[in-house]
């Protein structure tokens, strides 16, 4: 089940995030990548919030935490593709 809501989740913050930092027309764009996105923001987030001692060992990101995440992964994905972002 676990699994499932991190899926949720992750689509949620995927959607917020691009709404926040769309990108340009040709990036791909779907179901699948912005659930992606998503739980790849979180993940950083979470692990970035523990290297940092804002959150304790095994606790994860908070929401918001996690849509800062997503744009930062958005914003490297940018810089890697040549895209320019804001």
């Amino acid at each position: 089940m676990s699994i499932l809501w991190t899926v949720i989740i992750g689509l949620l913050v995927g959607i917020v995030a691009k709404f926040i930092m769309p990108g340009s027309r040709n990036e791909p764009q779907g179901f699948i990548l912005t659930a992606m996105l998503g739980i790849v923001g979180a993940v950083i987030a979470s692990w970035l919030g523990q290297a940092l001692g804002l959150y304790a060992n095994g606790e994860p990101a908070g929401f918001i935490g996690a849509v800062i995440g997503a744009i930062i992964v958005m914003a490297l994905w940018g810089m890697i593709t040549g895209r320019k972002t804001l």
